[in-house]
């Protein structure tokens, strides 16, 4: 299974992101998934990269082509695809995936969780849309949501398929593992 992760550039300022980040590739090793990301070598980004390809798993990456001008391609991916727009970039790494995992990150990775939230509210995609809450990191866009659905923005039906975990245990079940 294809499964995109979104996650920081930056590294961070506490350790535990960086553990969370190798946990989740060791979990895409072991489940024989293939990592669909950003194509990115540092920071988080990098550091997931590593930890799959350490782990002998599969690397698929998605770079728009201006970034190259400021980021280094990770050196080791399986396949790589150019792309011209951080849109494209989103909607191929859409197109590629069988399941969508935001860790902790930055407003990109922000950007990208809640489009797959919105299209799994249209029904446009099947696939788990999973939040990574370490440490509450994402309580607050849970109570976001929770707003919406008491003002009558947004059912609850709408979002079944989103799931903030703070467990590998929980990722499997999800997964079905």
């Amino acid at each position: 299974m294809n499964i995109a992760v979104y996650l920081g550039s930056s590294m961070g300022d506490d350790p535990k992101y960086s553990e969370l980040t190798q946990s989740i590739g060791q979990w895409i090793c072991k489940h024989q998934n293939t990592l669909v990301y950003g194509a990115g070598s540092k920071g988080q980004m990098g550091l997931l990269a590593d930890t799959v390809y350490q782990g002998k798993g599969r690397i698929i990456g998605v770079m728009p082509r201006f970034l190259l001008k400021i980021e280094k391609l990770y050196a080791h991916l399986d396949e790589e695809y150019m792309v011209d727009t951080m849109s494209q970039r989103k909607q191929k790494m859409i197109d590629l995936a069988q399941g969508f995992i935001a860790l902790p990150g930055g407003p990109g990775t922000l950007e990208e969780i809640t489009e797959i939230i919105s299209l799994v509210r249209l029904d446009q995609l099947p696939y788990p849309c999973v939040l990574y809450n370490l440490d509450g990191y994402y309580d607050t866009l849970k109570q976001q949501l929770d707003v919406m659905i008491q003002e009558g923005f947004l059912d609850e039906e709408g979002i079944k398929n989103v799931h903030f975990v703070t467990s590998l245990e929980e990722l499997d079940a999800l997964f079905g593992y």
